[in-house]
């Protein structure tokens, strides 16, 4: 038995396809498959479910992918901190982040990766749940996610506060005398929000619960002439014309935004905590999770 082949019983569990799995693991299929039919004859089991393809684990297969997950962890747990030892990190550092997050993370990958250049990441856009689901599942060493959400015993827990509210919007197609300037009171109202076309993220989203929930206690019925559960959608809509859009801030820098404007709100109930949020093992540190928590700690 070696650690490849308990990465690649962990690739066929994350992308459920032996072809995929091969590929992400830059090996042949008929390569693949046989390393896992020889790590079940040393094993003894029948861990897969084999017929024309992938059909899932067998019981036993899903007992032990849990430790084989558990060895892949502290493997690259131990690379990481001999590299942190050595004054580098090297490695993926996995991340998941809600949508419209608030945090400025670029700057602080830019700043890690001049510090370790051979650090690489990878980010996921997904909803709170799945950011947790997959913290816990050891496919995420670090999730920007809602304070709300997280069981403080389990995680290592940043937070990383509260954003206020703006209105995202193309000033070729709408007009709003409020200045970025100006003290809150006279900043754009909400009623305004009930004679524009909006496009919001859909109901589910948390960021967009709060949303409602301020409109709600405002007095104003929101009817969203779109509704995305991709950020990359309304930010389209809005440089079109389409619809404006409401958004945390401050507003990340981006080239999408270039050609719009905000308009900052009036007080808006305050809209859910965000934290950075890394699983608590203390036996095996997560080296690459601890330096980017602690960079994000410094930013903010």
């Amino acid at each position: 038995m070696d650690i490849k082949q308990l990465q690649f019983l962990c690739a066929l569990e994350r992308l459920g396809h032996f072809g995929k799995a091969a590929d992400a693991c830059c090996v042949t299929q008929p390569t693949l498959s046989m390393r896992l039919r020889n790590l079940e004859e040393e094993l003894g089991v029948t861990l897969i479910k084999r017929k024309q393809r992938f059909e899932g684990f067998t019981p036993e297969g899903e007992r032990l992918l849990q430790w084989a997950k558990q060895t892949i962890s502290a493997f690259d747990g131990l690379k990481s901190e001999a590299a942190r030892l050595k004054g580098s990190l090297v490695g993926t550092l996995r991340i998941g982040i809600v949508p419209l997050s608030h945090v400025h993370l670029m700057p602080v990958l830019k700043a890690l990766s001049e510090q370790s250049p051979q650090l690489r990441f990878q980010l996921h856009s997904l909803s709170s749940e799945q950011i947790i689901e997959q913290l816990t599942s050891n496919h995420l060493d670090v999730g920007l996610t809602y304070l709300a959400q997280v069981e403080s015993e389990r995680f290592i827990v940043h937070p990383l506060g509260q954003p206020d509210i703006g209105l995202l919007y193309h000033p070729e197609y709408f007009h709003f005398d409020q200045d970025s300037n100006l003290p809150a009171p006279h900043r754009l109202p909400w009623s305004a929000l009930a004679n524009i076309p909006l496009g919001l993220l859909s109901p589910a989203m948390r960021f967009r619960q709060g949303i409602d929930r301020t409109a709600s206690v405002k007095g104003v019925t929101l009817t969203p002439l779109i509704e995305s559960d991709a950020v990359e959608h309304l930010i389209e809509a809005a440089n079109e014309g389409l619809c404006c859009t409401l958004v945390p801030l401050p507003v990340l820098n981006s080239p999408m935004l270039d050609h719009l404007m905000i308009a900052p709100m009036e007080t808006a109930l305050p809209q859910p905590a965000l934290a950075a949020v890394s699983c608590r093992n203390q036996s095996t540190p997560n080296g690459l999770a601890l330096a980017l928590l602690q960079m994000l700690k410094t930013a903010h």
